[in-house]
């Protein structure tokens, strides 16, 4: 053989080694294959961002990999709500981690879906730059303030403030913008403040030029943000697999509030292997101080949900009433209720 030909044929395998390394790496092998199953036994893809109101995602696919059953769904990250709109209404995803007044809308508009479990409670602020000019809400009046979207818990904690100090619906201007953007987009200056969930508030208070101008709960006793929606063709042919996924979450949810440990173990597998965040950065909203995100109790309430839908028509996102038994569905998280947390512990790398 030539030395031409022995240099062309160690090229060809070296490109062929980095090719087999980049696919095993990189593609997502269990999603590929998952189409390739009869529809009654595909595993259901669950569309979440990287906050901490759909941490239960990660946490129960992580752990669910080290019990008998293994993995229970297949996690799908996205960056912002329009997009995971869009694949949870053409079925790219059957089940998603949505702001709870998008869930009411989206329903409103004919979209078949349905809550049945929350994210977690609380863990949303207001957060303005550390030396600047906002000292108290009303020096917003004028100002520019991003948002999650339209459709948001978010905004509509701003309402609630503005009431309170008696502004007008108009004296603050909203702006959409995807979470992960938020942070740079104070600390450049191109917005005056931000209303949104963790840890991106913890972000920008660990870098030294975000200040919490006051958290959700100060003007919304138990808070809600992202919740979890099923669409309803799945609920009609497959509702076992629906409950064992608002299990696994209901699960997630317990041993995230077992206490400091757990929380730190979270933050470390999430950050690293699914948000693609410093684990410092998720240790720091989840546990300063441990209550500043809560993950149980989790089943959807009607009182809340009401609130919410109000506040949708009296801001103008919403231009009827819904009723709460129309776009939820409570049997599942009413099931759940029997669920313990996990017993994982870390390192052990068996769960049950």
């Amino acid at each position: 053989m030539s030395l031409r030909n022995k240099i062309l044929l160690c090229a060809a395998g070296w490109l062929a080694l980095i090719s087999g390394l980049h696919s095993y790496l990189n593609v997502n092998w269990a999603a590929v294959l998952n189409d390739y199953r009869p529809p009654a036994k595909r595993k259901i893809i669950v569309a979440y961002i990287p906050v901490t109101c759909q941490l239960t995602c990660p946490v129960t696919d992580y752990i669910s990999k080290f019990s008998e059953n293994g993995e229970l769904f297949l996690p799908r990250m996205f960056q912002g709500f329009p997009e995971m709109k869009e694949a949870l209404i053409s079925n790219k995803v059957q089940a998603a981690f949505i702001v709870a007044p998008m869930a009411i809308a989206l329903v409103a508009q004919g979209v078949p879906i349905k809550v049945v479990y929350l994210g977690h409670r609380y863990g949303s602020a207001v957060v303005v730059r550390k030396n600047g000019p906002v000292k108290t809400f009303a020096d917003l009046r004028g100002r520019t303030v991003a948002i999650p979207s339209r459709f948001s818990d978010e905004r509509l904690i701003l309402f609630r403030a503005m009431k309170v100090w008696h502004m007008k619906p108009d004296s603050i201007k909203m702006v959409e913008m995807a979470p992960p953007d938020v942070s740079g987009a104070l600390a450049a200056g191109a917005i005056d403040a931000f209303s949104m969930g963790e840890p991106f508030p913890s972000q920008a208070e660990m870098a030294g030029y975000g200040r919490i101008l006051f958290q959700a709960r100060d003007y919304w006793p138990d808070y809600m943000s992202c919740i979890l929606v099923v669409r309803q063709d799945l609920i009609d042919t497959r509702p076992k697999t629906v409950q064992v996924l608002v299990d696994g979450i209901a699960r997630s949810g317990l041993w995230l509030d077992k206490g400091k440990a757990y929380r730190e173990d979270a933050a470390d597998f999430v950050g690293r292997f699914y948000y693609h965040q410093k684990p410092a950065l998720l240790r720091w909203a989840l546990t300063k101080p441990m209550d500043r995100v809560m993950y149980s109790p989790l089943a959807p309430r009607r009182a809340d949900f009401d609130m919410v839908r109000d506040l949708m028509i009296e801001t103008g996102v919403l231009h009827k009433k819904i009723a709460f038994d129309q776009y939820t569905d409570t049997r599942f998280s009413d099931n759940a209720s029997i669920q313990t947390a996990w017993k994982y512990s870390p390192g052990i790398a068996i769960a049950k």
